[in-house]
């Protein structure tokens, strides 16, 4: 189940420093991702054993001075709609602005959890100054520096308790797929055309939390649930900000999902923002198949789809063991070998191999092209085994693990995909000590 923290707030209080600390913090966080737009919007964190994502919202407002306030206004509207739990940021040391209560007005309708954080008190002399804040009519003020994590601690604490834990998932057990990219490169009319009309091979299930649907599809052979998200229905309250909508609805859908469709233009190529969800979706450790729409408004020559393959895959490096397919969703081209390849790519992440059979597989290319020294010592790897996670994961027991390399472990990562099929799926590789 996916939950979803969202900070708002008037500029420059502090949001990007809190959304810093939440996502990289040793002690709170397991793992930053990257963002649909630049890397530091979107990140993982883990406080208590409770797992979520951080959406830093500052960083998507745009415009001038004069449409400044409407753009954070949409922001916190946004956020209410898709986000599980909010953060409204304040600044202790500037004191309450007209800002900040046009903010607080728009939350107090909600019925959202809200956390009033009162940032920059970085010593208790300063709490005094915090309490202002109360006129709000938010509830407790919760005052922290996010510089230095003063408060942060006891600020987790509550929004961990505030997640909804006691949804019970009753989702069948079959894939789930997603249909994620850009606005406007075909995915609710692959969606529709995955649906047909046939209303008798859909049935709509409710989801694990308010803002996810899925629909189960049973035909030709295929079934799995497709995952919807709310951000795909019109919101009519809102003129969205697309860019920051669209990441809000990508982090849904990829995180509700064991694979996912990328659907890129294929008249636009492949973009930054292609390339950052295409990030999302291995940093969440999902399956991925890229499909290239709209293949046949593309004027073509001999070798046109593997030079745009070629392309793709030099966007993506180093993982480049992905499918890609060249689809036109209003004529129906290949949409069906699209399922296909989902289906192959959700096989692939649940592939194990024996122990034995990596050892005499790996160790022998291992011997052949072993590690570079550290200072004038030899690594040496002794045994290679594959762990049981949800996503194809091995451990190299060596003697020096410390000195070995990003570049040898994608050395290695290569020789594992050569060998074996995880086609489509994110590979994590650890050195430990015997």
């Amino acid at each position: 189940m996916s939950n979803i923290l969202a900070i708002v707030g008037r500029p420059n209080v502090g949001k990007s420093t809190l959304f810093n600390r939440l996502t990289s913090s040793r002690q709170a966080i397991v793992e930053e991702s990257s963002g649909v737009t630049r890397d530091r919007h979107y990140g993982r964190s883990d406080w208590n054993g409770v797992e979520f994502s951080v959406i830093d919202t500052g960083g998507y407002v745009v415009g001038s001075d004069d449409v400044f306030e409407e753009e954070i206004r949409k922001q916190v509207i946004l956020a209410i709609e898709e986000a599980d739990v909010i953060v409204f940021m304040v600044d202790a040391k500037f004191g309450l602005t007209g800002m900040d209560e046009d903010v607080a007005g728009v939350l107090r309708r909600s019925d959202k959890p809200v956390f009033l954080v009162a940032n920059k008190v970085d010593n208790p002399d300063k709490i005094g100054e915090a309490s202002e804040f109360y006129a709000l009519g938010l509830g407790e003020v919760y005052p922290v520096s996010a510089m230095n994590g003063g408060g942060t601690g006891d600020l987790l604490d509550k929004i961990a308790n505030a997640f909804d834990k006691d949804v019970k998932e009753e989702i069948p057990d079959l894939p789930r797929f997603a249909v994620v990219g850009r606005p406007n490169v075909g995915k609710s009319s692959l969606v529709n055309a995955f649906l047909g009309n046939e209303r008798n091979i859909v049935t709509p299930v409710a989801g694990t939390t308010r803002d996810s649907i899925y629909t189960r599809y049973n035909n030709f052979g295929f079934e799995f649930m497709l995952v919807d998200t709310a951000g795909l229905r019109k919101k009519a309250k809102v003129k969205e900000n697309i860019e920051f909508y669209s990441v809000m609805r990508s982090v849904r859908a990829i995180e509700n999902s064991d694979v996912c469709f990328l659907m890129i233009d294929a008249e636009q190529g492949f973009e930054s923002q292609d390339q950052n969800i295409f990030q999302l979706i291995t940093r969440n450790k999902k399956g991925v198949v890229i499909i290239v729409n709209k293949w046949d408004l593309v004027e073509k020559e001999t070798n046109t789809h593997l030079d745009f393959e070629k392309m793709v895959k030099g966007q993506i490096a180093p993982f480049t063991d992905v499918p890609i397919i060249f689809t036109s969703v209003p004529k129906k081209q290949r949409i069906f070998k699209a399922l296909e390849l989902g289906m192959q790519v959700y096989k692939n992440k649940s592939n194990q191999v024996s122990t034995s059979k990596l050892n005499e597989i790996l160790l022998p290319i291992i011997q052949k092209t072993p590690p570079p020294s550290a200072r004038g010592r030899y690594i040496k790897v002794k045994y290679i085994t594959q762990l049981k996670t949800p996503f194809p994961a091995f451990v190299f027991f060596c003697n020096m693990p410390q000195y070995v390399k990003d570049p040898y472990k994608r050395f290695l990562e290569n020789k594992i995909r050569e060998q074996f099929n995880f086609s489509g799926i994110p590979i994590q590789i650890f050195f430990r000590k015997k």
